[in-house]
């Protein structure tokens, strides 16, 4: 199968690895640095503002601190502390509203608190809280509807909760559960199904792929992802999704005898339903894991994470969707793993993360005008 897989690839993509260009068309926006340092913050956007929300601090304790950027201004405002310090939640801009969903407090307990911040008063609200306590939450919003998949409970266990908030009711509603239970999944949202890729069920992996069907509130299983790696990226176009690079595990069919990075790239082809292992030519340059994905200027974006190198990476590549080809881009002005990201229609911001320690860069990879 997996054969036949590689051949359809070959035949359809046609890729090669531009040997050494810098794309001229992207370019590293570097924004000043937020007041504070910290690593798996939770970033949200709303009108030209960027919000960044809790996160871990220097000494490794939650935080209570909420900053916000104006994009246009690059400059900087505190806002008023979170009632609970929290690193891990999940968070959605709906309206005017910026809703923070669950999260680890500095006990390392999920937690069942959601809190909103308007906008418009400039304070935040405790609102419903969750029926489980959760980490590592992904959230959807949709027509004013924001919808919860997944987490981290009390027990240290991965959930298969699917849970839908309407803001003007203040309740939270469940919805049939994912068949595979899983926190920090990748999802994506085209047309009326929310996609489920990846995530993690403890120290694993998880390759289990999902849809959500909003209309009929029904699951369905597409196949697997080909191989198990742990810190793998994903990413979705038009009709593909993508499993980046990560960490490959010894197996019993592998050759190494310890933990590797690898470059791997797999693609679904919603349109013919299969996974495509590419040849080994069209792999990304760099091996890396826990870095930066999107998709932007018609390219896949791979940015920092961790490879062999003693210190994170800096380097970017784009995956050229028009060329079917891997280009070098301009290298990341800040080197780091385990970075938060948020993508705009022409801007990747890649926030805080791990340099030498936690980080308070704020950069954006932005399309430049005209080209």
């Amino acid at each position: 199968m997996l054969s036949e897989e590689v051949t359809y690839l070959e035949t359809t993509m046609p890729i090669s690895i531009m040997a050494a260009s810098t794309a001229k068309s992207v370019f590293w926006e570097v924004f000043p640095p937020m007041p504070t340092c910290r690593v798996y913050c939770t970033p949200a956007f709303q009108d030209g503002h960027l919000f960044v929300v809790g996160g871990c601090s220097t000494t490794g304790l939650p935080l209570d601190t909420v900053e916000v950027l104006d994009v246009a201004s690059e400059k900087w405002m505190t806002l008023p502390p979170l009632a609970t310090a929290r690193a891990g939640a999940a968070a959605i801009a709906v309206g005017k509203q910026v809703l923070l969903i669950g999260g680890m407090d500095s006990e390392q307990s999920p937690l069942t608190s959601v809190e909103v911040y308007n906008t418009d008063e400039g304070k935040w609200e405790q609102k419903a809280e969750l029926v489980q306590p959760s980490m590592g939450i992904t959230a959807i919003e949709r027509e004013g509807k924001v919808f919860a998949l997944g987490g981290m409970g009390a027990d240290t266990s991965p959930q298969a909760l699917v849970r839908v908030y309407e803001p003007a009711k203040d309740h939270w509603q469940p919805l049939p559960s994912m068949p595979t239970p899983r926190y920090g999944a990748s999802t994506y949202l085209r047309g009326n199904k929310i996609y489920v890729l990846g995530g993690r069920q403890g120290k694993l992996p998880v390759t289990a792929f999902e849809a959500f069907d909003l209309e009929m509130k029904s699951w369905t299983r597409y196949p697997s992802i080909p191989s198990r790696r742990a810190f793998a990226s994903c990413a979705m176009t038009e009709n593909l999704f993508f499993s980046l690079g990560g960490l490959q595990q010894p197996g019993p069919h592998n050759f190494y005898s310890r933990p590797h990075f690898v470059n791997t790239v797999e693609v679904f082809d919603s349109d013919q339903g299969v996974w495509s292992k590419p040849v080994r030519s069209a792999r990304m340059r760099e091996k890396r894991a826990d870095f930066v994905t999107g998709v932007l200027g018609g390219r896949l974006i791979a940015a920092g994470g961790l490879g062999n190198q003693p210190s994170p990476l800096n380097s970017v590549e784009g995956f050229n969707l028009a060329k079917k080809r891997w280009e070098l881009l301009p290298p990341m002005p800040t080197g780091r793993c385990s970075c938060s990201s948020l993508q705009t229609s022409n801007m990747l911001f890649v926030i805080g993360g791990v340099a030498q320690g936690p980080s308070s860069a704020m950069e954006a990879l932005c399309v430049r005008e005209g080209v």
